[in-house]
């Protein structure tokens, strides 16, 4: 893409009519949530007493490891979620035994960037009481899984012994924020965490419920009373999760597009920052069989100074605070918001918040959502590893690379930081050129890998089965079987080396982003997926749908005959998504409204 617009080749849309925005905040109390007839979630915030509800009281009870209904949602807002093991589910069904509960720990790393310590201490935190892994995930931080209700507050008092902490990466608040990690551009780097910090910090929860119930601190008296515990945020939060990005041209790695909130760095020809582009209402989720739920790609609002990003992100947050909808939870992301006031309505009261007008974005260029594999070297000298992790599972793999053990012994020895990255890898960030070698004898000592085929280092997949209770379909256990089918079908198309993104989620909310991958995979049922094509390489544009309900051992033979055709009739330098849509093979995606239209093969693969 080369200037402000993600979709400047799209069709021109027809007049909308939008509707009239609110003028004024509508929640204030229990009282005006059960008149305006909200959802449930919305009565449990509020009665919550500012995140609280009875999770204190919940961890004493030994009888179950489970904890209430409610709770379960407000401890999201903890960075949890309780799960169990759904391999093993009916067996214990059937001798009558509670479901084999454990929660997944998610952590708070704005920018995904750790000192070796921190990485020592969440190693001892995964061999400890997590089954001996931990997971980089698709937003740029760690995940936990497996660990059970007596332990909770053991896990959270050793985060917080490494100044972490797990608050707001997961429920209706503004979530981990991610940022570039491109190492050969530092400066810029700096200014994307810079950012990502600030704004992470700034709209974090002010509630001091985490505190309390994990670490045993003590409760401010009065506090839950007090109309300033939430000064941002408010009793109920906001009406569904938020999440915040902050991209480097030319690399999109941090998918920007696919985020409520993003801030695109504008350079000027030194590399030196000028300001921000402002992206809004990006969104994966959906339902599947409801056409007014869809993915969708955000638009690039505004250009903002430096000094006005922080202002501008608040901005953008409190008005999807005040304009969310608060009785659907289905249509409660800023997508569906700006999809029903208009862009031109949303920036409007943007600027009204932040206090002035706001100018026109600025050009920019995104080459690729991809990870740069090996070492590289930034502007100021220090040399960066990028090593491929599948999955993101950091765990020491029977027979095969010894993930865990060989990271722990490069932290051991490591003098800068590491860098988690979008897709799910590890960057050893800031290594002296003195110590290269010695960190290159750790990785082939212990297996590691610093890249893997074309089509495997362009893999995203979520967890899924067997702990996610959404998954209607493997994803995590299923998609490397299917990229080593794929790369043989590649292979005798002359495509072994050619880049194409494929991303496999278990269910439609979307986890590790497969509406904007060129091949994306989304679970319908067991062993059946919804096969999407036609997403942009650099995650501008959405896929869409091409076969629905297919077989997991079909797919090979459904897209077989499109490599042949892409190796045989390409354009130079020709990405396989927007061939399928050039060749006549799927129709092309605009934005989220049309993603449900014209779906299908246009014309049978030859």
């Amino acid at each position: 893409m080369d200037d402000h617009s993600p979709r400047d080749d799209a069709e021109i849309p027809a007049e909308r009519t939008y509707e009239t925005p609110p003028t004024e905040r509508p929640i204030t109390d229990a009282e005006a949530a059960r008149a305006a007839a909200l959802s449930a979630n919305e009565h449990i915030k509020i009665a919550s007493g500012y995140l609280r509800g009875t999770l204190a009281d919940g961890l004493l009870k030994h009888a179950t490891g489970a904890i209430s209904e409610d709770d379960g949602q407000l401890v999201k807002f903890h960075g949890m979620y309780l799960q169990d093991d759904r391999d093993i589910r009916a067996e214990r069904t059937r001798k009558k035994l509670d479901k084999a509960y454990s929660f997944m720990i998610r952590l708070r790393i704005a920018g995904g960037v750790v000192t070796p310590k921190q990485w020592l201490i969440l190693d001892d935190i995964a061999r400890t009481y997590a089954g001996n892994a931990l997971r980089a995930t698709t937003r740029q931080t760690f995940q936990y899984h497996g660990v059970i209700k007596s332990n909770l507050k053991r896990t959270m008092a050793a985060i917080d012994a490494a100044l972490l902490d797990t608050i707001a990466a997961c429920g209706d608040v503004n979530r981990n924020v991610m940022a570039a990690t491109n190492p050969a551009q530092a400066g810029a780097h700096r200014e994307a965490l810079k950012l990502a910090k600030d704004i992470s910090d700034s709209l974090l929860p002010k509630t001091s419920a985490w505190r309390e119930i994990w670490l045993d601190g003590e409760r401010v008296v009065g506090g839950e009373d007090a109309a300033e515990i939430e000064p941002v945020y408010g009793r109920t939060y906001l009406p569904r999760k938020f999440k915040t990005v902050v991209a480097v041209p030319p690399s999109n790695e941090v998918d920007i597009f696919a985020h409520d909130l993003g801030f695109i760095a504008i350079l000027d020809e030194k590399n030196k920052l000028t300001g921000w582009n402002v992206t809004v209402g990006g969104g994966m989720g959906m339902t599947h069989g409801e056409t007014d739920t869809f993915p969708r790609t955000a638009d690039v609002m505004c250009f903002v100074e430096p000094a006005d990003a922080l202002k501008a992100a608040e901005a953008v947050m409190t008005v999807q605070r005040d304009w969310g909808n608060r009785k659907n939870r289905k249509n409660a992301r800023l997508k569906y918001t700006i999809e029903r006031y208009g862009l031109k309505a949303f920036r409007a009261e943007v600027e009204k918040r932040v206090g002035k007008p706001l100018a026109d974005p600025k050009p920019f260029t995104f080459t690729g959502n991809g990870d740069r594999y090996g070492w590289v070297e930034g502007e100021d000298g220090r040399h960066h590893l990028t090593l491929y992790v599948p999955s993101g599972r950091i765990k020491d793999v029977e027979g095969g690379p010894q993930f865990l053990s060989g990271f722990r012994r490069i932290a051991e020895v490591h003098e800068g930081d590491f860098r988690l990255t979008g897709n799910q890898n590890v960057i050893i960030a800031n290594v002296p050129a003195a110590k290269k070698a010695e960190i290159d004898a750790l990785v082939a000592e212990y297996g590691l890998t610093n890249g893997a085929g074309a089509l495997r280092r362009n893999a995203l997949a979520c967890v899924a089965l067997p702990t996610c209770g959404l998954a209607l379909a493997e994803s995590e256990r299923y998609l490397p079987d299917l990229v080593s089918e794929l790369e043989e079908s590649l292979a005798s198309h002359g495509l072994a080396d050619e880049d194409i993104t494929i991303r496999s989620t278990g269910c439609p909310n979307g986890c590790a982003r497969p509406f904007i991958s060129e091949i994306g995979l989304v679970g319908r049922g067991p062993e059946r997926y919804h096969l999407y094509l036609g997403a942009a390489f650099d995650g501008s544009r959405l896929s869409k749908l091409y076969r629905e309900d297919v077989q997991a051992s079909e797919i090979r033979g459904i897209l077989d005959p499109l490599f042949a055709d892409y190796a045989k009739n390409r354009q130079p330098g020709e990405h396989f998504g927007d061939f399928v849509i050039r060749a006549g093979h799927v129709a092309k995606t605009t934005n989220g409204p049309d993603f449900h239209d014209r779906t299908g093969a246009l014309k049978p693969a030859a």
